[in-house]
């Protein structure tokens, strides 16, 4: 494969999340307009999604963007909500569960927020504790280091609060940097999280696998582009709760 090509695919392997359509009954403006009227919100990034754990419920994601000082700098506030829809289909019983406001919890800038996901896989931490995972893919502009990842992050309810116990981690990358031509190097990141059966403080540890591919591509003579694919590096973490959050290593946070 030639290097430009390959630079061209790197960005597409994370692959396409279905539309969460539940947003389409208007239940994100609804909620934003009932919480935070004098906000804008971000309609094109947020998301909701039924929680089949719980029948009924269902969560919403609503990002606001705040002003910045920056230039080409947008922050965003996110409101998390935990809904008890009614069976009957009557919007003006949802009801609001729980819900946790996080000032500033994402910021785009030259790497752009592509779109915000909710992910309820069965994340069960400990005994009548599930939580749910806000999923957010980033993607650089630039050319010549080209840049795409997917950050994950979990949240459980407790009461009428929703609250985080996992910090933004990164699962997925594909990045590089090269002359647009041929010559340079290209990595691959591709991650899972599960629970695991042994627990700290109350609630199961989280391993987190991840493979790593590293490759190099330069030029030949007659103008052929010669690419290498390095041997994938396997690494597995395990992530334990220390009474508040999932104590999380430099390897795996989102820069």
């Amino acid at each position: 494969m030639r290097a430009s090509r390959f630079a061209a695919a790197l960005l597409l392997v994370l692959p396409p999340l279905a539309a969460q359509a539940a947003c389409e009954s208007g239940l994100a403006e609804r909620m934003h307009g009932k919480l935070h009227p004098e906000r804008r919100l971000d309609e094109e990034r947020a998301a909701c999604k039924p929680w089949p754990a719980y029948p009924g419920r269902s969560i919403v994601v609503l990002p606001m963007p705040r002003p910045s000082s920056e230039p080409g700098v947008t922050g965003y506030d996110l409101e998390l909500l935990v809904i008890q829809r009614p069976d009957n289909g009557n919007t003006e019983r949802d009801t609001i569960l729980a819900r946790a406001f996080e000032p500033n919890a994402l910021t785009e800038d030259a790497i752009a927020i592509q779109d915000i996901r909710i992910d309820t896989g069965r994340y069960s931490l400990a005994t009548n504790t599930r939580a749910f995972g806000i999923r957010v893919r980033y993607r650089g502009a630039s050319r010549s280091n080209p840049y795409a990842s997917e950050t994950l992050q979990l949240y459980v309810a407790q009461g009428s609060k929703v609250r985080k116990v996992l910090d933004e981690i990164e699962l997925d990358m594909d990045g590089g940097e090269w002359d647009t031509t041929c010559t340079g190097h290209f990595e691959q990141v591709r991650g899972t999280l599960a629970v695991s059966r042994d627990s700290n403080e109350g609630f199961a540890d989280l391993v987190v696998q991840r493979a790593q591919t590293e490759s190099r591509a330069e030029s030949q003579e007659g103008g052929e582009c010669s690419q290498k694919v390095l041997p994938t590096k396997l690494r597995t973490f395990k992530l334990q709760y220390d009474g508040e959050r999932y104590q999380v290593p430099k390897a795996l946070r989102s820069e």
